[in-house]
């Protein structure tokens, strides 16, 4: 989000077709033997976007990384930078900045002169190198420790010195490997609300790597989940959690009751889906064309699952069921539910006061009910 004149505007260059990117991967294809690491990929990546590859291990994101770093060559496709292809230039004369997750930090070196280092070898002066430096220091909330060596820091302060030696020479882009990995969870959440505040002060592009589903959810404009060397879709993060393209990406992306059937056309975009002979149909909206007795997925959040003891009246969802596991983790209590019609399910209620989580008992009969419009289908 962008403000203008006291007006929240929003920011999606992606949606503008006069918009133009700052990278773009035109067919790029990468091969390692006989292994497609990278196959046929098509991707633009927007100035100031702060930008996700997220996927499994194995699936192509780092590959697509060290490409654009110029650490790999593709085998066939091109990549540009503002429109002019990159692959003439080596990785030291990429207008880029690669941060690794074991930071790199030289031990011999303060955190002055690890900020300093690039500065230097770029034969930047010397006023203007104290200038930058202390700037990055106060951009990362290290000011007064300049002078200490990196094994005085905390691992936390590690990462933000190696963050603000790889923003001092303020590259175009921005890479992160897995920036957050060696950090415990904890600070891992403060650390991102940290690179998201920092990426927004400067406006420069940032582009991550990363395996971790709430780490790409938090921090970035848009998502491109990957599988097998492909992009299975790019959108916003509440376009992939809400409208996933796909099984693999409801399944991927957060935690998802997933149920399997036939579904046939009512009016509009209205579909009663079948999950079972013997049971209603279930209702869904949604913008798919699914043949009638084609086999598709019905997926719905466990946040989205109403539990009750008696059916709720009017609900357009509703299975009846039996609990079979409770989770207390504070804030929400998770329900295990084994269906009528044998399939098991989670609901998530949010705990709002203290003795809500004690309302069901593991093995009592419950009813799970939610909205249409929570229901996604999927063809696969």
């Amino acid at each position: 989000m962008l403000e203008a004149d006291g007006e929240i505007l929003k920011f999606e260059p992606w949606a503008n077709p006069a918009a133009k990117p700052i990278v773009e991967f035109e067919n790029v294809s990468k091969s390692f033997g006989g292994f497609a690491a990278v196959s046929d990929l098509s991707l633009k990546i927007y100035e100031r976007e702060f930008f996700a590859l997220l996927g499994p291990s194995g699936c192509g994101k780092t590959t697509l990384m060290r490409m654009l770093a110029g650490f790999e060559k593709p085998n066939s496709g091109r990549i540009l930078l503002d429109g002019a292809d990159v692959a003439p230039l080596p990785p030291n004369r990429r207008p880029f900045n690669m941060m690794f997750q074991s930071y790199a930090l030289f031990p011999h070196l303060s955190i002055f002169d690890n900020i300093a280092f690039g500065l230097r070898r770029a034969g930047t002066s010397r006023d203007e190198t104290q200038s930058r430096v202390e700037q990055m220091l106060g951009l990362v909330q290290l000011t007064g420790l300049g002078n200490r060596k990196p094994h005085q820091i905390s691992g936390g302060q590690r990462q933000r010195v190696a963050l603000a030696r790889s923003l001092a020479r303020r590259p175009k882009l921005l890479l992160l490997d897995e920036p957050l990995g060696a950090l415990d969870k904890k600070l891992r959440k403060e650390t991102q609300l940290e690179l998201i505040d920092i990426q927004q002060k400067l406006g420069t592009t940032f582009v991550i790597v990363t395996h971790d589903q709430e780490e790409a959810m938090t921090m970035a404009s848009r998502i491109a989940v990957m599988n097998h060397g492909k992009l299975v879709q790019v959108a916003t993060p509440l376009d992939i959690y809400e409208t996933p393209v796909s099984k693999y990406v409801a399944s991927f992306i957060g935690d998802v009751n997933m149920l399997k059937g036939t579904a046939k056309r009512g009016s509009a975009k209205n579909y009663a889906f079948q999950h079972s002979e013997s049971h209603t149909p279930l209702t869904a909206v949604s913008e798919l064309q699914i043949a009638e007795g084609a086999v598709c997925w019905l997926a719905v959040r466990p946040e989205k699952i109403n539990v009750s003891a008696k059916k709720m009246k009017d609900a357009p969802n509703a299975i009846e069921g039996s609990i079979q596991d409770i989770a207390y983790l504070g804030n929400i209590t998770t329900y295990h539910v084994k269906t009528i019609a044998g399939q098991m399910m989670t609901a998530q209620v949010t705990n709002r006061g203290r003795d809500l989580a004690l309302h069901f008992n593991a093995g009592q009969k419950v009813w799970l009910s939610w909205d249409h419009s929570s229901s996604i289908l999927l063809k696969d």
